[in-house]
C-alpha cells in the first residue's frame, strides 16, 4: 500500500520518513515517491494492505544500479494474538524504460535476481539500507500499526 496512505499515526509517519532518510543518506540524488501505485481499481486490487510501498527515482538511468527507479515494499504480517504487526522483510526492485530489471528479497537469500544486477558495491549499499530499514521497523513490531 502506498506509504502516504499507511502514515496513519505520527509515530508510523515518522518511521516512514526515517526509512526515506536512510535511502537518501546513502543516495542523495534520489527523489522519493510516497504514492508509487496508481489509484485505479485494477492496481488497487493487487496492492498488499500489510505493506509500505515507496518509490525512489534516480535523475537518469544509473550505471551503478542498472535502473532508473526503485520500488521498495516493506512487508509486514499481522499477529492477531499480540494485536501487532511484525516486519518480515523487504522486496526491492529496479526498473528502467524496459520494465523490471532486477529484484532483491530480504525474505529469501538476499540475492539480486534479474536480467541485470547492480554493480557489487552499489548492491551492498542497497542491502545495508534494507538492513537499516528492517531494524527500524523491528522496533515498531510490538506496536499496532
Amino acid at each position: 500500500m502506498n506509504a502516504a496512505e499507511q502514515a496513519t499515526s505520527v509515530e508510523f509517519a515518522s518511521k516512514i520518513a526515517t526509512a526515506v532518510r536512510i535511502f537518501k543518506s546513502h543516495f542523495p540524488d534520489l527523489s522519493v515517491d510516497l504514492k508509487p501505485w496508481t489509484p485505479d481499481q485494477d492496481t488497487q486490487a493487487l496492492v498488499d494492505p500489510d505493506s509500505i510501498d515507496l518509490g525512489f527515482h534516480f535523475p537518469g538511468v544509473s550505471r551503478l544500479f542498472k535502473c532508473r527507479s526503485l520500488l521498495m515494499q516493506i512487508r509486514f504480517y499481522p499477529d492477531p494474538v499480540e494485536q501487532s504487526y511484525r516486519v518480515i522483510g523487504i522486496e526491492l526492485a529496479g526498473f528502467d524504460h524496459q520494465g523490471k530489471q532486477w529484484t532483491l528479497s530480504t525474505i529469501e537469500q538476499w540475492e539480486f535476481v534479474g536480467l541485470t544486477r547492480p554493480e557489487a558495491a552499489a548492491g551492498q549499499q542497497l542491502k545495508q539500507c534494507c538492513q537499516q530499514v528492517i531494524s527500524l521497523f523491528d522496533a515498531y513490531s510490538n506496536q499496532e500499526k
